[in-house]
C-alpha cells in the first residue's frame, strides 16, 4: 500500500521541476479574500468561480508558512502545447483534445501544495500513478473534469499517460450518490441487515 507521507520527496521533486519551468507561484490569499475578489464587479461577463490570480506575480520561493503553491495554468498550457487523452468510459468514449479555454474557465490556477499540510490531490495523484505504473485510471464520472488537468501535469512532468475510464456513479433511491463523506451506508451494513449479494446487485442496477 502506498502512503503519501512516505513519498514526500517525489512530490517535492515534481514541485521543483514545475518551479524550474517558471510555472508555479506562492499564494497567501485566504478563502475570504478570494471570495471577496470574485464578488467584486468585473468588466464584461461575470467572474468565473476560480482563483482570480491575485498573487500571480510572486514566485514559489516566496512561499511562507501556510502559503499555497499554485500552478500558473495559462503559462503551463502554453508551455505544454496541444494535448489529448483517451477515454473508454460509456459516456464519452474516444480520443479527446484538452480544451485550454475550458480548463482555464473551469479550473483556474489550482493549488498544488501548501507548505503546512503538504501536496494537494491533483499533483499527488499523477505522481502516485506514475510511480505505481498505473496504465488505466478507473474512477467515477464526477472526477472526469479533472482529467485534462492531470493530463497537463503529466506532460509538464514527463510522466507516462494512462487511459481513463469514468464509470457512472452509484446513487440511492433519492438520486444522491453513495459516498462515505455523505454518510452513505457501507456494503457491510447491508449484509449485516440481511441483504443478499443478489439483493445488493439489484439495488445497484446490476442485477
Amino acid at each position: 500500500m502506498l502512503r503519501q507521507s512516505e513519498h514526500r520527496p517525489r512530490y517535492a521533486a515534481a514541485l521543483d521541476r514545475l518551479d524550474a519551468l517558471g510555472l508555479t507561484y506562492a499564494c497567501r490569499c485566504t478563502r475570504a479574500e478570494i471570495r471577496a475578489a470574485l464578488s467584486a464587479p468585473q468588466e464584461g461577463a461575470a467572474a468565473a468561480p476560480v482563483y482570480p490570480g491575485t498573487c500571480r506575480g510572486r514566485t514559489a520561493a516566496e512561499a511562507g508558512p501556510g502559503d499555497a503553491i499554485r500552478l500558473d495554468l495559462a503559462r503551463a498550457l502554453a508551455h505544454a502545447g496541444p494535448l489529448g487523452f483517451t477515454e473508454t468510459g460509456p459516456e464519452h468514449p474516444g480520443r479527446h483534445a484538452v480544451d485550454a479555454g475550458a480548463l482555464l474557465a473551469g479550473t483556474g490556477d489550482v493549488v498544488l501544495a501548501r507548505r503546512d499540510i503538504g501536496t494537494a490531490y491533483h499533483l499527488a495523484v499523477v505522481v502516485d500513478d506514475a510511480f505505481q505504473g498505473v496504465t488505466h485510471v478507473v474512477r467515477g464520472v464526477d472526477l472526469r473534469d479533472a482529467t485534462p488537468l492531470h493530463r497537463l501535469l503529466q506532460a509538464l512532468l514527463g510522466l507516462p499517460v494512462p487511459v481513463w475510464h469514468h464509470h457512472r456513479l452509484i446513487r440511492d433511491a433519492a438520486g444522491r450518490r453513495l459516498a462515505k463523506r455523505d454518510d452513505a451506508r457501507a456494503i457491510a451494513a447491508y449484509r449485516k441487515a440481511g441483504v443478499t449479494p443478489a439483493g445488493l446487485r439489484a439495488m445497484l442496477g446490476m442485477g
